[in-house]
């Protein structure tokens, strides 16, 4: 048993090993040479986040999907850039609508440079994907446009809120499968459909990632408030001093609303107050890290996990497949 990818995760055969190493090699190439430009202070911005590292995710799991067909056919390796590229790319533009200092365990691309150079080397980004994107055909073209309208639709939706009526919880479910779910459905879609596998199986991937990518960022809702920068790579509770209302917060404000206790009104009470103060940040932290809204939120995250590894029933026992289902535990973990 050896470890490749993100979170550790164990490959049980080493043919697989070394098709997942030697992809994920390629796709790190793929990355750097997307990223070039003529004009050297462009490469040095747009290469900025892709040095700093990071989890791979979406290609790991593009790799894997890979293992249903051919991973060797000649799409696979530049689909996953091509997600990982919007991914990138999307990231600029939220650290600027989050004003975040710290991205990976590095500067921002706003702090260090400012907020024009990061939403124009996000653009740049999307425009290096869309022209990889061009070469794997209109398939793969109508399948990114439609994911990323969704990944803005699902943007959109996190700053309108919730309409009246609407449970905010629901809601928010919404919003995490339009701006994370989506795209993880990609990359599961791309490896599988790159590879030639069967429709079904194309299929599949999609919803396993789908189910996959929400329980994701489920786990990075409960990282923001229970984790520390060394751990999640940036700076805690920066959803929470934005005022977004991840899963904790919302299940938060549910149980209050519910059970209308004294403790948990006057914990949105702070939530609500400016956590732009040092102090009173550290103690909305320190008091939702010790409520059970935060467990509820863990929960939430096991579900959704669990549902994804439900979706990859239909698919035959492979090695590919374990190592889909350790994802699926993996991402649990993450969450505590």
């Amino acid at each position: 048993m050896t470890v490749v990818g993100p979170f550790g995760l164990s490959v049980r055969d080493q043919a697989l090993e070394a098709d997942v190493q030697a992809g994920l090699a390629a796709v790190e190439e793929g990355l750097l040479e997307a990223t070039k430009s003529e004009v050297p202070f462009i490469t040095g911005a747009a290469q900025h986040l892709v040095r700093a590292g990071g989890k791979r995710f979406r290609p790991l799991l593009a790799m894997l999907a890979a293992q249903f067909g051919d991973p060797y056919a000649p799409g696979v390796v530049p689909s996953a850039v091509v997600v990982e590229l919007t991914h990138l790319a999307t990231l600029y533009h939220d650290d600027v609508m989050d004003e975040a200092d710290v991205r990976r365990g590095v500067p921002s691309a706003n702090s260090r440079w400012d907020n024009s150079v990061a939403v124009l080397t996000g653009d740049f980004l999307f425009a290096r994907a869309s022209h990889i994107l061009a070469d794997l055909g209109p398939e793969a073209v109508r399948i990114q446009a439609e994911a990323f309208e969704r990944l803005v639709t699902g943007q959109i939706l996190e700053t309108a809120g919730p309409r009246d009526g609407r449970d905010p919880v629901d809601h928010y479910l919404d919003v995490i499968g339009g701006k994370t779910g989506s795209l993880i459905a990609v990359a599961g879609r791309f490896g599988a459909m790159m590879s030639g596998a069967d429709d079904t199986v194309v299929d599949v991937l999609t919803q396993y990632g789908e189910r996959l990518g929400v329980a994701f960022q489920l786990a990075d809702d409960v990282l923001d408030i229970a984790s520390d920068s060394h751990e999640s790579g940036k700076t805690p509770g920066t959803d929470l001093r934005e005022g977004i209302p991840t899963l904790p917060v919302l299940r938060l404000r549910e149980r209050a609303a519910r059970l209308g206790h004294a403790e948990d009104l006057a914990l949105c009470a702070l939530l609500d107050s400016d956590l732009s103060d040092d102090a009173r940040h550290r103690e909305a932290l320190t008091r939702l890290r010790a409520h059970p809204a935060l467990e509820q939120a863990r929960r939430d995250t096991v579900r959704y996990a669990q549902d994804a590894r439900a979706a990859l029933g239909p698919l035959p026992e492979c090695y590919a497949k374990a190592a889909l289902v350790e994802l699926c535990d993996a991402v649990v973990h993450r969450a505590g």
